[in-house]
């Protein structure tokens, strides 16, 4: 008998891949770290080898796993846009979405468009701000949903957790800014959460710095970086080629990217679904 891939394996392994541990899975799914474990053992049945390398921290992707990750990339889009296409086009309204600068290409270029194309009659608004600026326009209902980036939440809340992060420290590929006194630092926007880690942990740390650039666009920050005039803070997953981690300066705490929504949209059906669009395909 022919083997067939059930979108559901396929589901629970883009899950574990983003997500980087079972548990982190099973939580985001709503389902056991047993059923987890099952589902992952058999895709690996299907696929005839082993997807995932397992350790007691995290989980990482084996050549095959990569494989899989990258040809079912589509795969669940088109499986989205067709059901939502076979429930019904008669979902209506508008969303007003906040996402921060460091993450709105993506999600403008790779998760809106299937989600307009499988909701027409949703008119969405996306507004591009610091983090800390879109949680306040979320809980004052400017902004219907936002993704937003914070230091790791201990407590339990309604935010949906998209994915964790760890900052770093980064300086250029070639020459060692991070040796001057007082560093010079490219800083982010004011409201955004790792310019008030960066700021923070060097003045508990004890030391100087200078202010090279203070951009709200992420782009501004990396080519000050890669152009060796300055150090600054980024998530790891998107370092460049023309950067390098830096070791020697205060530790940041990890963080994660979050989808969050106003109390008046908890009922909103057209907000439930782009959240879900959101946590199946955003990626650092």
């Amino acid at each position: 008998m022919t083997a067939t891939l059930d979108i559901e394996l396929v589901r629970t392994f883009h899950a574990v891949a983003r997500m980087g541990r079972f548990k982190a899975a099973a939580e985001y799914l709503h389902k056991s770290p047993a059923a987890i474990s099952v589902h992952i053992q058999r895709l690996e049945a299907i696929a005839n080898g082993r997807l995932l390398e397992r350790d007691n921290q995290a989980v990482s992707l084996t050549s095959l796993g990569k494989r899989l990750l990258a040809s079912t990339q589509d795969l669940l889009r088109v499986h989205d846009r067709v059901l939502a296409d076979l429930q019904g086009t008669r979902l209506t309204g508008r969303v007003k979405l906040g996402v921060p600068d460091d993450y709105a290409a993506h999600v403008i270029r790779d998760i809106l468009p299937a989600f307009t194309a499988a909701w027409p009659n949703v008119i969405l608004d996306v507004k591009t701000a610091p983090s800390h600026t879109l949680r306040n326009e979320v809980e004052r209902g400017k902004l219907h949903a936002a993704v937003v980036a914070r230091a790791k939440c201990a407590q339990a809340d309604e935010a949906q957790v998209l994915t964790a992060t760890t900052p770093v420290w980064v300086g250029p590929a070639t020459g060692m800014p991070e040796r001057s006194d007082p560093l010079p630092i490219a800083v982010y926007a004011a409201d955004c959460p790792y310019r008030e880690a960066m700021m923070s942990s060097l003045k508990q740390a004890g030391r100087k710095w200078r202010v090279i650039i203070d951009s709200p666009s992420s782009q501004a920050v990396r080519a000050c970086v890669e152009a060796g005039l300055a150090i600054s803070l980024i998530d790891r997953a998107r370092i460049t080629p023309q950067m390098r981690v830096l070791d020697g300066l205060p530790a940041i705490a990890e963080h994660e990217v979050v989808f969050i929504r106003a109390t008046k949209s908890q009922a909103d059906e057209a907000v439930d679904l782009l959240g879900e669009s959101v946590r199946q395909h955003f990626r650092l």
